[in-house]
């Protein structure tokens, strides 16, 4: 996991990409996204799905919600996804306190502060990864 990452698959296409030309961008990180939201889906309620590309420039991510509230947003990239999350104070201190690696712990000194949250973004790369995004998307349900 890092703290930055490459850049949005899909960015300059103002069509929703297709599930085959996911399944070549995220390459064998593929079953990593689908275990991941498929997770999240069975263990926490965060069924509801939505692709949106706000600009060509940023390019395609899948929102994730439960019920009508956004809970993580998931931007593929080339052989890797990048989790973004919006925190609100009470999120960032559990998230804090949920023992994150020094990694993710850098990711929160450098997210930015926005008037709805604290906006952190995280690199996953494999299933390594997938326990620090699912305590994120804890704290952010529970809080």
């Amino acid at each position: 996991m890092a703290v930055t990452a490459p850049p949005n698959a899909f960015i300059g296409r103002t069509e929703l990409p297709t599930d085959a030309e996911l399944v070549q961008a995220l390459g064998a990180a593929k079953p990593v996204w689908d275990g991941l939201i498929a997770g999240l889906a069975a263990q926490h309620g965060v069924s509801g799905r939505e692709w949106k590309c706000y600009s060509t420039k940023a390019g395609w991510a899948l929102r994730l919600l439960r019920g009508k509230r956004t809970i993580l947003w998931l931007s593929p990239c080339q052989g890797c996804f990048r989790a973004a999350f919006v925190l609100g104070d009470k999120a960032l201190l559990a998230a804090r306190h949920s023992r994150l690696s020094a990694l993710a712990m850098r990711a929160f000194q450098q997210a930015e502060r926005y008037p709805e949250g604290t906006g952190v973004r995280l690199l996953v790369k494999g299933p390594k990864d997938i326990p620090t995004v699912k305590k994120l998307a804890v704290a952010k349900l529970e809080n």
